[in-house]
């Protein structure tokens, strides 16, 4: 599976697909681009339906819902877009005559939902929804399938939680020599951990704590992104100065932060055969963050080796304008207060 954007990298993809695999078709579906992706887990007896969670894609639709870092309750979604998508949770759920747990799939753009799947059982999902809302959801579910009525189970509309848990993606990179880190539609991952907190910079940060990725607050980020995520660059960018960061960026990039009255420091990439380049800086210990939105084909085989230095070196590395976001407002929060430490129970007791 994969998402092309030029004629000739398709070309090149289906005469591989041909060769490997002959007497299985190809399906070509166009891509939902630049859309916010949204997984909501419900529990139904075939008449009453309870929404467990409703959750927030961090990066955008396009990665793998396994390798995505989420957020219950979402973070960015109006109140108007998260009774839309309940409701149709609610009503997909009555129509397919659902007893037992759902899952949907949706995207939105342009403040349009599309309904990217609908699964009428458990998602990988439902441990995380059952941790942080304090419901088992499972549990629930298999007394339901056994004949139980929700109304006997669940009194009434879950509340929203008064705290927000994010969890991240786990995955197995620097055990498997020559994997790009790049994340896509195949999912990658194999494992997955929980951030909670009151507030979503927090428990961003304490989920990336849990992932073995710890944030810093000082040093030198090194950027280099698709021509597509240069405007956004800039303003990203200009926080992490803002926060007292040293920029180092390849040509490209840099050019676009100089003519935004930012210093930053240029460096060499691998393939253009000057020392130092990026990577000497990486195994040095001069970066202690990468931002690296790599484009398709040729590019990404010239950052590939920037995404395997940080994952080798254990360099907190984001290759998508989204997780560097979310890693930025983590940097914010972490610079301006400390965590704090509570026992899951004291949030649930707090709703």
């Amino acid at each position: 599976m994969e998402i092309i954007y030029e004629e000739e990298r398709l070309r090149g993809w289906m005469a591989e697909a041909a060769r490997v695999s002959p007497e299985h078709p190809v399906l070509i579906d166009k891509f939902l681009e630049n859309a916010i992706e949204i997984d909501v887990d419900a529990l139904a007896d075939g008449e009453d339906v309870v929404i467990g969670g409703v959750m927030e894609h961090i990066e955008k639709a396009g990665i793998h819902s396994g390798d995505s870092a989420c957020a219950l309750p979402p973070y960015s979604l109006t109140d108007e877009q998260v009774v839309e998508l309940k409701a149709a949770t609610v009503a997909l759920a009555r129509e397919l005559g659902v007893v037992g747990l759902l899952n949907v799939q949706f995207a939105i753009r342009n403040e349009t939902v599309y309904v990217l799947e609908v699964n009428p059982r458990a998602s990988r999902t439902v441990p995380f929804v059952s941790k942080a809302i304090g419901l088992p959801l499972a549990k629930l579910a298999t007394q339901v399938m056994l004949g139980r009525r929700l109304a006997g189970l669940v009194p009434g509309p879950l509340a929203e939680p008064g705290h927000i848990a994010v969890k991240e993606a786990v995955f197995p990179f620097a055990k498997f020599p020559g994997v790009d880190a790049v994340l896509g539609p195949e999912m990658k991952s194999t494992g997955e951990v929980m951030g909670i907190d009151r507030d979503f910079r927090r428990a961003y940060v304490k989920s990336q704590l849990a992932a073995g990725s710890p944030l810093p607050t000082r040093g030198k980020v090194f950027l280099s992104v698709r021509n597509r995520d240069k405007r956004s660059v800039v303003t990203l960018a200009r926080r992490l100065a803002a926060l007292g960061f040293d920029l180092v960026a390849t040509q490209g990039t840099a050019k676009v932060l100089a003519l935004h009255g930012m210093r930053v420091e240029v460096i060499h990439k691998v393939a253009e055969g000057w020392r130092p380049n990026i990577v000497d800086l990486m195994k040095r210990g001069e970066i202690v963050l990468v931002i690296n939105t790599p484009e398709d084909g040729r590019a990404r085989k010239d950052s590939y080796l920037i995404r395997r230095t940080a994952v080798m070196d254990n360099i907190p590395y984001y290759t998508t304008m989204d997780g560097a976001e979310a890693a930025l407002g983590g940097i914010e929060a972490l610079i301006q207060d400390t965590l704090d430490v509570e026992p899951l129970q004291a949030y649930h007791a707090a709703r």
